[in-house]
C-alpha cells in the first residue's frame, strides 16, 4: 500500500497498474480534469502539478509534469492540484489564488487549456518566494509551459503582479497557518511510523507490482529476486515509452526512496552524486565548481523536467544524444555500482558499450556518481547543438577538458554525444591536442580528426554532414569564445583550499 496527500485529503492505494501516471490517476479516477494532457511527453507543461517532498523533516515543493510522474513515486508525497487553489475562509466568498486573480487582471489567458499549467508553475514559485524573484527566475520556472494564444508578456506581467498583493494566508499554502497543515503533520507521523517498521511499500495488481524499496540493501536485494524488473527514478523517460509507445513494464522498482542514491556531497576528492538525486538539487552546488556547465544543464529539459530527472536514470538508459554523458566522461567520472555480491567502481568512458547497452550487471544499481577533484589549472568547455535552444534534445553535445600547465594542454579529454552509437571520447582530437598550446590554428587541427573518432548516422534532427561539420565549428567556438574575458583564470581558492562542503539530501518521504 502507499499513502499520500491529494490537495487536503489523505489517499491510501493498494493496487494499480505501475505504469499509470499521476495524470491519468487524477483525470480517470478521481475526477480533477483541472491539469490537461497536451502532448503526455513532458514538452508543454499542460499538465503542471505541485508535488511536496518530506527532507530532512521538513516540506519542499516543486513542479514536475503529471503525464510524466508515476502513480507510485507519490507515497509519501503531498500533490497540489490546480482544484486546490481556490481558498475558501470565508464560507460566503470564494477568493482567487493571487496567481489566479493577478492571471485575470493581466489577461493571460485566451483559450485556457494551458493555464492550468501556467498556474501551478507560477504557484509553487509563488510558495517559494516571498517577493517577486525577478524576470529570469520567472522565465526559468516557466520554460517548460507553452501558449499558442496569449503571448508571454500577460503572463510574465501576472507573475510580478501576484506578488503584489497582500494575501499572506495563500502564500503560506504549506505552512503553519494553512488549512494543509493537519493533514500534512499526520502524514509526516505516519511515515516516520512506517519507517521504524522498516517495512517495504509494495502495490501489487495480478502479477504486476511496483516496488519502493527503503534503503539500499533492500533496492539490491529486490533487484537480485528480479532481474528484470526495470528500475525507476524520475520516469522522465519511461513514461514517455509508456504513453508515446504503449509499452508496458510488469515489475517496476522504485529507487527514489533509498538515502543512499539521494545524497550530494563536495569534499577534498571531489563531487559525489546520488544516482537518484533530482537535477534540481545538485545543478546549483555542481555550477558552483563547474560554472562552464551551467548552461549545459540549464538548457537540459524544463524545470519540471529537472525537479524529476537524474544523471542515474541518463546514464542507465545509455542514450547516445543524452546531455549529462558526454560531460561527465570528459570530468573521468566514475560509476560505483552496487549489488548483493558486493561494489565496483567503473569509469564512465566504459560504461556504454553499445547503442543502449552497458556494463551495468541485471543485479546491479547505479548508486553514484563520482567526479575528481578541480584542480586551479583544470579548463573545461561544454557545448550542444539543437534545432531549439531551449527544451530539446541534441544533435551534437560537445565536451572538451585539459590542465593547462606551462603554456600547453594536459590530460586533454574531449567527449561527444550525438556521434555514435553511445557517449564516447574522442581519442584522437584529444591526442592532437596533447602537450600543445591553446591555439586557434591547433584547435582546428584537432578538429579535423573528429572524422577518424566518429562516423555519425543521419537522423530527423541532423545529417552525418551536419554533425561533422558542426562539431568541427565548434573548436573555433571555443577558441573565440575564449578571447571574450580573461582566459586561465586560476579557479577561485576556496576550491582547492576550502573546508569540505557537505551538502546531504534524504528523503523520507516512502518508507
Amino acid at each position: 500500500m502507499i499513502q499520500f496527500l491529494l490537495n487536503d485529503e489523505m489517499i491510501e492505494l493498494k493496487s494499480f497498474a505501475p505504469s499509470l501516471s499521476v495524470l491519468d490517476w487524477l483525470r480517470t479516477k478521481m475526477g480533477k480534469v483541472g491539469s490537461k494532457e497536451g502532448c503526455a511527453s513532458g514538452d508543454c507543461g499542460a499538465c503542471t502539478v505541485v508535488v511536496g517532498d518530506l527532507i530532512e523533516g521538513k516540506w519542499h515543493y516543486k513542479s514536475v509534469n503529471a503525464c510524466l510522474s508515476l502513480l507510485g513515486n507519490l507515497h509519501g508525497k503531498h500533490l497540489i492540484t490546480i482544484e486546490a487553489l481556490t481558498s475558501k475562509m470565508n464560507p460566503d466568498v470564494e477568493d482567487l489564488h493571487p496567481v489566479q486573480r493577478a492571471m485575470v487582471e493581466c489577461h493571460g489567458s485566451q483559450c485556457g487549456f494551458c493555464t492550468p499549467g501556467f498556474i501551478m508553475s507560477l504557484f509553487v514559485l509563488y510558495m517559494n518566494h516571498t517577493t517577486y524573484p525577478g524576470r529570469k527566475t520567472v522565465i526559468q520556472a516557466l520554460g517548460g509551459n507553452l501558449c499558442r494564444c496569449t503571448g508571454y508578456e500577460p503572463i510574465l506581467k501576472a507573475a510580478e503582479k501576484c506578488f503584489s498583493y497582500d494575501n499572506e494566508p495563500a502564500k503560506n499554502i504549506a505552512h503553519e497557518d494553512h488549512r494543509f497543515t493537519q493533514q500534512v503533520k499526520v502524514l509526516t507521523e505516519s511515515l516516520q511510523s512506517a519507517l521504524e517498521a522498516n517495512s517495504i511499500p509494495l502495490i501489487e495488481n495480478g502479477d504486476q507490482h511496483f516496488y519502493l524499496p527503503q534503503n539500499l540493501a533492500q533496492l539490491c536485494e529486490l533487484k537480485a529476486a528480479h532481474p528484470q524488473a526495470q528500475f525507476v527514478a524520475g520516469a522522465t523517460d519511461l513514461s514517455v515509452e509508456f504513453s508515446q509507445r504503449l509499452s508496458y513494464q510488469d515489475q517496476l522498482i522504485s529507487v527514489r526512496y533509498c538515502p543512499e542514491l539521494m545524497q550530494f556531497t563536495s569534499d577534498q576528492s571531489g563531487l559525489h552524486i546520488g544516482a537518484a538525486l533530482p537535477y534540481s538539487e545538485f545543478i546549483t552546488c555542481f555550477c558552483d565548481v563547474y560554472p562552464e556547465a551551467h548552461e549545459l544543464f540549464e538548457r537540459l529539459g524544463s524545470l519540471q523536467v529537472r525537479n524529476a530527472g537524474s544523471l542515474g536514470g541518463s546514464i542507465a538508459n545509455a542514450s547516445p544524444i543524452g546531455d549529462p554523458a558526454p560531460l561527465l566522461i570528459a570530468l573521468n567520472a566514475t560509476l560505483e555500482l552496487h549489488s548483493t555480491s558486493g561494489k565496483r567502481m567503473i569509469d564512465l568512458a566504459e560504461f556504454f558499450i553499445d547503442y543502449r547497452k552497458t556494463q551495468l550487471a541485471k543485479d546491479e544499481v547505479i548508486v553514484a556518481i563520482h567526479i575528481p577533484k578541480r584542480t586551479a589549472t583544470f579548463k573545461l568547455s561544454c557545448h550542444k547543438i539543437s534545432k531549439r535552444i531551449e527544451d530539446d534534445i541534441s544533435a551534437v553535445c560537445l565536451v572538451l577538458a585539459y590542465q593547462y600547465d606551462n603554456d600547453q594542454m594536459q590530460q586533454v579529454r574531449c567527449a561527444m554525444g550525438g556521434m555514435a552509437a553511445t557517449p564516447a571520447l574522442a581519442t584522437n582530437v584529444a591526442g592532437m591536442l596533447e602537450s600543445k598550446a591553446f591555439s586557434l590554428e591547433n584547435l582546428q587541427l584537432a578538429a579535423e580528426k573528429i572524422e577518424i573518432d566518429f562516423q555519425p548516422l543521419s537522423d530527423v534532427r541532423a545529417s552525418s554532414e551536419y554533425r561533422i561539420q558542426v562539431s568541427k565549428n565548434l573548436f573555433s567556438r571555443i577558441w573565440y569564445q575564449g578571447q571574450e574575458k580573461p582566459q586561465f583564470k586560476s579557479v577561485n581558492v576556496q576550491i582547492t583550499n576550502a573546508a569540505p562542503i557537505i551538502q546531504t539530501r534524504i528523503s523520507h518521504a516512502a518508507l
